[in-house]
């Protein structure tokens, strides 16, 4: 199976379908009157629909084991086809696509099998996914304009080349993975005059976002927080709860960092860890989701 780990859990929903296609009407009406000798076909279609749905993950070897929190099973008739309907939804890190068309496919099956005694000509269609949402790609504005950031690594380390930076290049490649423009790269002492100047430049500069990782810790160098916080037009907290919730289930130590995050004008600044796992984690944790800020400060400044 797939690495899911660094998912985040969304509210993900799926309907798909099958069609079950009888030879007469004299099928249909012992469906409806309940005298089918096997039984009550779309009751117990139902049935076995669920269990079919709790137990993809038995039947596909690739499909994660994951929290069914509704299935819902219908049936429409028209003529001699009988449309089966399976919508699944589940708050969890992948979707439930294959758990709706596995169900349609064994109601349908079912149907088939409590059917053949009495129609020999029963057919099963059309077997496929009708919609799905849920996960990152929900959130993404694919209407946005161009966006452009800075990457800024604070370390004393770095900076006198005594360590290789990992965590800055590991944010610029996420960065342009969502089609972020990053502008400039640049690795500066943990000095709040550097930090502040920088900050304000970009700013200045109309970049869209600026990432600071590292200095975000606890030592008396950990100064980022610091130097940010008293630009910041408005401070974004969900931003920063989201980076350190996502971290928690991680590693128990997310709880001890300071990530910042919050705006100078229309520029979104980000302070994250500076350890390459933090940075990372923390860009999993709110990317693309994050990137809704652009729309919503737009709307205030055609306000």
């Amino acid at each position: 199976m797939i690495d899911i780990t660094h998912k985040n859990t969304t509210l993900r929903e799926a309907t798909a379908q099958a069609i079950v296609k009888v030879s007469s009407q004299k099928t249909i009406d012992a469906i409806n009157n309940r005298t089918v000798p096997k039984g009550d076909v779309f009751a117990m279609s139902k049935a076995v629909g669920l269990l079919g749905i709790k137990n993809t993950p038995l039947i596909l070897a690739d499909c994660h084991p994951l929290p069914i929190e509704y299935a819902g099973i219908e049936y429409e008739i028209n003529e001699l086809e009988i449309t089966v309907k399976v919508t699944i939804k589940t708050i969890y890190k992948t979707g439930v696509e294959v758990e709706a068309m596995h169900g349609a496919s064994v109601v349908a099956l079912n149907m088939y099998d409590m059917l053949k005694p009495i129609d020999k000509g029963v057919e099963i269609h059309h077997i496929k996914l009708l919609h799905k949402k849920g996960g990152k790609s929900d959130f993404t504005d694919r209407n946005r304009q161009q966006l452009t950031a800075a990457v800024v690594v604070c370390s004393d380390t770095i900076a006198a080349g005594q360590k290789e930076d990992k965590a800055g290049k590991t944010i610029a490649q996420k960065l342009e993975g969502y089609s972020v423009q990053v502008n400039d790269y640049v690795v500066i002492p943990d000095e709040i005059d550097a930090i502040q100047n920088k900050v304000k430049a970009y700013a200045a500069d109309g970049l869209n976002m600026v990432i600071f990782t590292g200095g975000t810790g606890l030592s008396d160098r950990d100064v980022t927080p610091e130097a940010l916080k008293p630009l910041l037009t408005r401070e974004i907290p969900g931003i920063e709860e989201a980076i350190r919730n996502y971290g928690q289930d991680r590693t128990p130590y997310s709880m001890l960092s300071r990530s910042v995050a919050g705006v100078i004008g229309s520029t979104l600044v980000l302070a994250l860890p500076g350890s390459t796992n933090g940075a990372k984690e923390s860009m999993d944790a709110v990317f693309p989701a994050v990137l809704h800020v652009f729309g919503i400060l737009k709307g205030m400044n055609h306000g």
